[in-house]
């Protein structure tokens, strides 16, 4: 069952409060997303620990719901 892009929002909201989120449907079929996620929470973590905690706020359903996610993670820009 394909997953909406507004609950991959939401659940990365929920875990993630101060992100910055974009979600692109890739195909049209609410199966295999790219996602851009920016947040402070990130900074000083390895791009592996960014993903992680991005997966874990998807609450285990990597490779049910949602079969396939292009994940882009970064640290608020500087000023």
């Amino acid at each position: 069952m394909p997953m909406d892009a507004a609950l991959i929002e939401k659940l990365i909201k929920d875990a993630i409060p101060d992100a910055v989120i974009r979600i692109d449907d890739l195909r049209g079929d609410g199966d295999h997303y790219a996602a851009y996620v920016e947040s402070a929470s990130f900074a000083g973590k390895t791009r592996v620990q960014q993903h992680q905690m991005v997966y874990k706020a998807l609450q285990g359903r990597m490779g049910g719901e949602l079969h396939a996610l292009a994940l882009q993670t970064a640290t608020p820009p500087q000023t």
